[in-house]
């Protein structure tokens, strides 16, 4: 059973009453040892100090409480340290690889130097606190503090989920987790895509077409097939990716592995019909999902001369940059090839296409990602008032029956 054990001091009978006699321990180490069975059947203890046996008996009521409740955490669970534990975490969790390699990657940099070492219990609130403000203090981009900030939260919920830590103290009151306020993304006019698409390498110029016009991911243009393309019901087929897995190109399913089916318009349609007529489509084997895994050819609309397929590093400092620099646009983060996806978004969503289409021909986790990223770019009610009239008096773009007619 539970008790409290006095290592100093034992009780014996003298003359029918009890007295307290020294121990050979006397006066050498903790005096009162709690001991307890957990919820496992082993037998755990704590100690304390002379003149503490009132915080012990607390111990021993609190443990006995969260034993019934449900809600133990065992003391020595917490003595592992944070980068033991988020590297068990790590091997064991069912994220993609590329996801893994950034966690990796982003602990090893901006959390091992700081707290890694510490045991996971030592990792408090003030812990965190001054580690943001570490992170803060290093210019470091918001956004992307915002996301180590959640990953290290990401590790701890799963330290309380283990029974490591009794709470996560990412998510106190007292800890706040570093403000981001998204930048607006800001799509390309038509008549800049016309141009940039005018000065881009012939060979790549499908690339363009195929982020306007259908609004794929970069690593998803690089991996589409004449296969893909569903000419019966104008649909082009988003089942994979080529993306970079420890310094590996491998085939992968699309972001989230969300495949999915955008409507393929004439446009691009007869686009990727002149591209294959120019430069033929070539067979591209490479390993599955990671870099040992098994080996799929699929021919590729995008290919270097050479015919081997296009990693993003490359394509982005020698095609990409190239052209942009060409074409007179500022070469910054805001004008990268995810421009494209913007610049498609914004196209539907002027042509009055709703949240939830955008959101799955995107390929987004849900629809409310995809209106918080492009809210901004929705046309008003006002907006929608003066082309409707504009429209009706005969000055918009087509003159349908109404009072123009009439």
């Amino acid at each position: 059973m539970a008790h409290i054990e006095d290592r100093w001091y034992k009780t014996v009978v003298v003359d029918d009453r009890n007295v307290q006699v020294p121990k050979a321990t006397h006066g050498k180490g903790m005096r009162y040892r709690v001991r307890y069975i957990g919820p496992d059947g082993r037998e755990r203890s704590e100690s304390f100090p002379d003149r503490r046996k009132r915080d012990a008996s607390a111990f021993l009521a609190q443990v006995q409480a969260d034993i019934l409740k449900g809600t133990y955490v065992d003391p020595d669970a917490g003595r592992v340290t944070f980068r033991k534990y988020a590297d068990e975490w790590l091997a064991a969790a069912s994220c993609d690889e590329s996801t893994r390699e950034r966690l990796e990657r982003q602990f090893r940099l901006h959390v091992y130097p700081v707290f890694g070492d510490r045991p996971i219990a030592a990792v408090q609130p003030n812990t965190i606190r001054a580690w943001a403000k570490q992170l803060q203090d290093s210019g470091m981009a918001a956004s992307y503090r915002r996301n180590l900030f959640n990953d290290v939260s990401m590790i701890l919920n799963a330290a309380v989920d283990d029974r490591k830590v009794i709470s996560n103290p990412c998510a106190l009151k007292t800890v706040r987790a570093p403000r981001y306020v998204p930048a607006k993304v800001v799509p390309w006019s038509t008549e800049r895509l016309a141009s940039f698409r005018a000065v881009m390498r012939e060979r790549y110029r499908i690339a363009v077409d195929l982020g306007a016009g259908c609004g794929l991911r970069q690593g998803e243009i690089f991996a589409v097939s004449p296969d893909d393309v569903d000419t019966s019901r104008r649909l082009l087929h988003v089942d994979r990716q080529i993306k970079i897995v420890r310094g590996t190109l491998v085939f992968a399913p699309p972001k989230g592995g969300k495949l999915r089916e955008v409507p393929l318009p004439d446009a691009v349609a007869a686009r990727l019909r002149e591209h294959a007529d120019q430069v033929d489509p070539v067979p591209v084997t490479l390993p599955w999902g990671t870099p040992d895994g098994e080996p799929r050819t699929v021919t590729v609309y995008l290919s270097t001369a050479n015919g081997d397929p296009l990693s993003r590093p490359s394509f982005n400092a020698n095609v990409w940059k190239p052209a942009i620099r060409a074409a007179g646009v500022e070469d910054t983060r805001q004008n990268g090839m995810h421009v494209l996806r913007h610049t498609y978004a914004s196209v539907l969503l002027d042509a009055g296409e709703n949240i939830k289409a955008l959101s799955l021909y995107l390929g987004h986790a849900d629809p409310g990602f995809t209106l918080r990223v492009y809210t901004h770019l929705l046309p008003t009610s006002e907006d929608r008032t003066r082309r409707a009239i504009d429209t009706a008096f005969g000055h918009g773009p087509t003159a349908p029956d109404g009072l123009a007619t009439a």
